[in-house]
């Protein structure tokens, strides 16, 4: 009888073992977090742009220079609901500006 008491209460903890996850526990490196919120900064960028980011974000250092599509895309978004020439007055300048934000 103690040998099957034994035997049942074994069997238990080694299943509470297996079941539990040893993950969820499992807090994520300094360099694992970097690597995750670099991913997710570049899940727009493909190929050798996708590439170059990535490479100056693990690195630490600033962001790879804006293409011309990137501030095309940010300077619609600035811009908002202007119209007319008062748009195209500030898309030019938007455009021709040096910023990287």
């Amino acid at each position: 009888m103690k040998a099957l008491l034994i035997l049942v209460a074994a069997v238990s903890l080694l299943v509470g073992t297996v079941t539990a996850s040893p993950a969820d526990d499992k807090k994520l490196t300094p360099q694992q977090e970097k690597m995750k919120t670099c991913n997710a900064d570049a899940a727009d960028k493909k190929g050798d742009d996708r590439k170059a980011f990535m490479s100056q974000c693990l690195k630490g250092g600033t962001a790879a220079p804006m293409t011309q599509q990137d501030k095309m895309k940010k300077c619609n978004v600035d811009a908002g609901d202007k119209k007319g020439d008062e748009r195209k007055a500030f898309m030019s300048q938007c455009l021709k500006s040096d910023k990287k934000s």
